[in-house]
């Protein structure tokens, strides 16, 4: 478990923050380790069986065990995947293991392991690398390596790579329940493209080229392939345009034509997110740096290229062919273009004029060395792999180049092409002019930009990751807390409407673009708003309900077990930094997301149902019926609040009244997400007029009236039972003074001649 604590100082205008900081790491996708992976089949022709649901439905086969680096998991589902990597005459397939497929089980949060057997890849590094750098700039998988076994004999080494499913749209995009589409045909080739090409407004004519992973999508998908390929100035409504841009940045730099640029335009993936648009997922890296040579009309038409043709391809390939609508609609666009070159040299400059990917090719090649060697099943002689990196190798009908021979050419290439060479400006800075800005108060972003700037200077910012960058034009005017009219200061004001901002800055002219930070929009400056952590009583657990039935369902349609906060103060305060746990020996269970705001006098709930937190927070533990225990802590040893509670009734929670205040009772009814005391006062209304109690709440003096009645005794008791207070009476008006009584909920007993009346009280 990751333990670091958040803290609450304001990080520097100048602090870098990526979004795959954000994500949780776990060992199994360790850059520098060789995962040990065993398979145990009980079938003595479980190959044939697997052979078998390949060419059929591709079903799983049950594995009667699965130890994964020494853990053992049984009853696993296993099958062979892969397109022209897999072939019944290979011992070595790639794999998919589904942990889950019969039982639920997991290894380090992880359900699905897709391994990859190095078809193409004299190298053995490709897909590993091609992961490793991509991840600087778009959400991708985790990729290291792992030694397969299967019946204790050894398979070889693939390379193991996180799954593309609703667990990765869940941790990247903040949901996972939209529409999921797997761009993939049936049967890869030049005739069955997941282009995005506009076909028919019939799905019908979509099936087989594309798969939806979601409950629904066709109808999303043949309306987003209409406006990719119809409406250009309309892309930008239903597609985040620069994640597509960094996936055909990426895909042209690293000749990665096994994908959308491609001749078969495969292997990637579209994730519709709460903001309504699309987002770009590059998959299956094995045949980057060249190892699929067909690019669809570059060196012979529809043939294979030769290395020079890599080598030189332009960094522009299909911008004017209809069978690639996406890259000609987007970059026939002058601003897109300039912000594709400009991602293009990012990455250029990133690994490859500076040579930085050889040290980390040379660094994967250590690490699978031995495990390499011992692999009597690869593709390629122990030689073509030592050699992988400059040496080139005859694979069927084409060449695989060598890693260095093409990319050292290709960088060169590139450096010199008259795209690349177009003089951009020069972002020298971008800093808030408050250091702390307050919660919910304007900050200023300041810019030198110097050059041309022809094009303007943009702002992109943005309050909660969930959320699209939004953009405004910096000025240089004097006018815009930008200093001097003409010093090359631009300025731009926006609200800090959440705890933190993100933000960076975009320049262009009429020839080039610039970024700062250069990896914008997936890497950005970030700015904490000054807002204390809460102290003890400040925010409370004002409700909860255990055992929910029939009551508030959450927004995925679910029954689920609720937690209700309540914030006693007059200010907003920040939840984040904060823990919430059901169990007292585990303080820091569940973190709060960031910009978790509870308003003054405000309620906020959290679903205690290990569901995803989308637009509503959703705990990774559920609560127990039969009892047991929340606390709220800051997680250094700092409690909040906390409880312990035995067994629940179905439906019936237990609450605060006063919020906030009061003592810990069972609740007449429910109150989700609003007053515990509503409950009280709606449960005495329309009720029997003979006894008359008010006002109910009470601060000080409560008065009891009784009609056609004669009052013989009155008892107050708290909410334990214990009788506080005791008057004889024999008159029909009578009082109580509750002043100095602590708040909460007590229960009025008149008794009189004709029998005794009962009523709830509040005292606030």
């Amino acid at each position: 478990m990751n333990t670091t604590k958040p803290f609450f100082i304001l990080l520097c205008g100048l602090t870098l923050f990526s979004l795959n900081e954000n994500r949780a790491q776990t060992s199994f996708y360790n850059l520098n380790t060789v995962q040990n992976i065993e398979i145990f089949f009980s079938q003595p022709n479980w190959d044939y069986q697997m052979d078998t649901a390949k060419f059929g439905a591709e079903g799983y086969i049950m594995a009667q065990l699965v130890k994964i680096n020494g853990q053992s998991f049984d009853s696993v589902g296993v099958k062979y995947k892969g397109s022209s990597s897999y072939d019944s005459t290979y011992v070595k397939n790639p794999l998919h293991i589904s942990l889950d497929e019969f039982k639920n089980q997991t290894y380090e949060g992880v359900k699905s392991i897709k391994l990859a057997n190095g078809f193409s890849d004299p190298s053995m590094i490709r897909e590993v690398l091609g992961y490793h750098i991509l991840k600087n700039y778009l959400d991708c998988s985790r990729s290291n390596f792992a030694k397969v076994y299967i019946n204790n004999q050894y398979i070889g080494l693939y390379s193991n790579d996180e799954s593309v499913n609703k667990t990765f749209c869940s941790n990247h995009f903040y949901s996972s329940g939209n529409t999921f589409i797997k761009c993939n045909p049936d049967v890869a080739g030049p005739y069955s493209k997941s282009n995005f090409k506009y076909l028919s407004a019939d799905s019908t004519a979509y099936f087989g080229k594309y798969e939806i992973e979601s409950d629904y999508g066709w109808n999303e998908l043949v309306s987003f392939c209409n406006t990719v390929t119809n409406d250009p100035p309309g892309i930008s409504a239903v597609l985040d345009i620069d994640r597509a841009l960094w996936m055909l940045a990426f895909n042209n730099v690293l000749v990665n034509l096994d994908s959308y640029s491609g001749w078969f335009s495969q292997n990637h993936y579209l994730y519709k997110d709460n903001n309504h648009v699309f987002n770009s997922i590059v998959w299956d890296l094995n045949m980057c740096f060249g190892g699929f040579a067909w690019a669809g009309t570059q060196g012979g038409g529809s043939g294979s290229l030769t290395v020079e043709n890599m080598q030189d391809m332009s960094p522009l390939l299909h911008v004017s062919e209809p069978d690639w609508p996406l890259i000609m609609n987007l970059l026939s666009n002058a601003d897109y273009k300039k912000i594709y070159i400009a991602h293009m040299k990012t990455i250029v400059d990133d690994f490859f004029t500076n040579g930085t990917y050889k040290f980390l090719a040379a660094e994967l090649q250590e690490v699978i060395h031995e495990a390499v060697l011992t692999d009597t099943n690869k593709f390629f002689s122990n030689d073509e792999f030592l050699n992988g990196l400059t040496q080139d190798v005859q694979v069927g009908s084409h060449v695989v180049p060598g890693i260095a021979n093409l990319m050292d050419a290709r960088t060169v290439f590139l450096n010199s092409d008259n795209e690349f060479m177009a003089v951009a400006p020069i972002i020298a800075w971008a800093l808030p002019d408050d250091e702390q800005p307050p919660f919910q108060g304007d900050v200023t972003i300041r810019a030198k930009v110097t050059g041309s700037t022809a094009g303007g200077v943009e702002l992109g910012y943005r309050c909660l990751s969930s959320e699209k960058f939004l953009k405004m034009p910096m000025y240089d005017d004097g006018n815009h807390n930008d200093s001097l009219a003409g010093d090359h200061v631009y300025g731009a004001t926006f609200t800090m409407n959440a705890l933190q901002a993100q933000y960076y800055v975009f320049a262009k002219n009429d020839e080039a673009a610039a970024f700062l930070p250069q990896r914008a929009e997936h890497e950005y400056f970030l700015i904490t708003a000054t807002l204390p952590l809460p102290s003890p009583g400040e925010i409370v657990i004002n409700e909860f309900l255990a055992k929910n039935n029939n009551d508030t369902i959450n927004e995925y349609g679910n029954h689920e077990d609720w937690i209700e906060l309540y914030n006693n103060t007059e200010e907003p305060l920040s939840l984040f930094g904060l823990y919430l746990t059901d169990d007292f020996g585990n303080a820091d269970k569940f973190a709060f997301p960031e910009n978790t705001i509870i308003q003054p006098k405000g309620f906020l709930i959290v679903w205690a149902d290990e569901e995803d937190t989308t637009t509503n927070i959703h705990s990774n533990f559920k609560l127990s019926a039969d009892g047991e225990e929340i606390m709220l802590s800051n997680g250094a040893g700092s409690v909040i609040d906390s409880l312990t509670y035995g067994p629940q009734t179905a439906d019936v929670s237990t609450g605060r009244c006063p919020d906030g205040t009061g003592q810990m009772a069972v609740l007449p009814a429910a109150t989700f997400n609003a007053s515990n005391c509503a409950a009280y006062i709606s449960e005495n209304a329309g009720t029997s007029d003979l006894l008359l109690v008010s006002p109910n709440p009470v601060n000080n003096i409560l008065h009891i009236s009784l009609l056609g009645n004669e009052c013989i005794e009155i008892r107050l008791c708290d909410h334990t039972g214990k009788t506080v207070c005791r008057k004889s009476s024999n008159e029909n008006q009578n009082s109580i003074d509750m002043t100095g009584l602590s708040n909460g909920l007590y229960i009025l007993k008149v008794n009189t001649i004709n029998g005794q009346f009962t009523r709830k009280v509040i005292k606030h």
